[in-house]
């Protein structure tokens, strides 16, 4: 196993000999063995240990052989202890779940700590089994049959390609101790039931089941790998980006086919999970919404339109008289002038003795209007926002210039013409968008 393993290394992570990584070990066979392998081949690398305190004494047995093992190997050790359960009641989660948090979220502090750029764990291919049965049986599309990604861009798992059983020969051939986690024979938990009822059937079957399986991974892989790079072109052709707010005519979408397949493609990384509801926005009024955790996707006339999701900031901010810039919430310089010189849409000029201090900025309130600069009569600022077709994002980003109820600015866009400069005006104020 040592020479297969030395030959992986070689060809497909040849980056795990370039510097050091960490290295996870729990003290189970796994990754014990990996942590042997690993120095039997002179890498570079520290060991990371995670107690638990689920197991009592047994938790502890645990961190003392790791604490061993990189004794034995000359290796640095990082070891921490979590309390799992009150983890578990906080975030109202489950303990797998709170376990795989735990770890991952220290693991990141760590490498950042001490600029690792690679996490090393112990996962195999029975591991690899495992994950396609759980994602088969609650259902999945072809990325959850792809099993465990051997490398991403933080973790790399090399010893995928070998089972179970190999890893345990190799550990008994060469006289390595690991402890067993009582825990792994409780078949109350899915994995476990997989582990110990189905899979063992299904090699009765076939011996070769799992070689048969890894083949099988392989092709679904360089599939999806196809497939990831269609929609990845095919979003290059289709989306437009504007700021942070992302672009597609639905009609563009509806006439790709099979239609939900292609939205789950392009929206899952996203969060987005309803799918339905997502195929009803297609074909929707303007205005309604699917959101996820971290965005929002809204039917804009022709288009859908994605934004991530943001704090709302509907305060009011004041300026007061000869301040001469502010930040928050956006940034503005005012100016004395001698006269009206370059223009823009981002450069006003108002009569500075019709102003009433403190000036606003604010965002649009209901029944708000202006007087449009060059224009006789007002005109209800929610109007122009239509008059303009500016989408509903753009509505809710735009700020106001205010002197008390009165609008002064529609900030980048439009001023207004009570605030103009005249044969009477003594005093101009420049105001600056920058």
């Amino acid at each position: 196993m040592l020479e297969n393993f030395r030959n992986h290394i070689d060809l497909h992570f040849p980056h795990l000999k370039e510097g050091k990584f960490l290295l996870a070990c729990s003290g189970g066979v796994d990754s014990v063995v990996l942590a042997h392998l690993s120095a039997s081949y002179e890498l570079d690398f520290s060991i990371a240990h995670c107690n638990f305190k689920l197991r009592g004494a047994e938790s502890d047995k645990d961190e003392e052989l790791v604490r061993k093992l990189a004794i034995h190997l000359g290796k640095e050790i990082f070891v921490t202890s979590f309390d799992t359960q009150g983890y578990m009641a906080q975030h109202k989660t489950n303990l797998q779940i709170a376990a795989r948090e735990l770890r991952y979220n220290w693991f990141s502090q760590i490498m950042t700590t001490h600029h690792i750029k690679t996490l090393v764990t112990a996962h195999h291919a029975d591991d690899s089994l495992e994950t396609f049965l759980i994602n088969l049986s609650r259902g999945t599309g072809i990325e959850g049959l792809t099993g465990i990604p051997s490398l991403t861009d933080t973790i790399s798992r090399p010893l995928l390609q070998f089972s179970r059983t190999e890893i345990k020969t190799y550990a008994e051939a060469n006289a390595i101790y690991w402890r067993e986690d009582a825990s792994n024979e409780n078949t109350k938990y899915l994995r476990n039931n997989i582990r110990h009822n189905i899979i063992p059937k299904l090699k009765e079957l076939n011996p070769n089941f799992l070689e048969n399986f890894l083949k099988t991974q392989e092709y679904l892989g360089q599939t999806q790998e196809i497939s990831n790079q269609h929609i990845v072109q095919l979003r290059k052709q289709l989306f437009s980006k504007e700021g942070k707010v992302e672009k597609v005519k639905a009609t563009s979408l509806l006439a790709l086919k099979p239609t939900k397949a292609y939205l789950f493609h392009f929206f899952r990384e996203y969060g987005f999970t309803q799918w339905d509801d997502i195929y009803g926005l297609l074909s929707a009024n303007s205005g309604k919404e699917v959101h996820s955790n971290t965005h929002r996707l809204l039917k804009d006339r022709d288009f859908l339109l994605l934004k991530p999701i943001a704090l709302k900031n509907s305060g009011v901010f004041n300026i007061e008289e000869g301040q001469e810039a502010v930040s928050e919430p956006i940034s503005l310089k005012f100016n004395i002038v001698e006269a009206i010189k370059e223009t823009s849409s981002n450069i006003i000029y108002v009569d500075k003795e019709t102003l009433k201090y403190p000036l606003t900025v604010r965002k649009c309130q209901k029944g708000d209007y202006f007087y449009p600069l060059g224009m006789s009569g007002k005109k209800k600022i929610s109007k122009y926002f239509k008059d303009e077709k500016m989408d509903i994002f753009a509505k809710e980003n735009q700020w106001l210039l205010c002197s008390g109820d009165n609008t002064v600015w529609i900030i980048g866009k439009r001023a207004d013409d009570r605030y103009k400069i005249t044969d009477r005006t003594k005093e101009i104020l420049k105001i600056i968008l920058e």
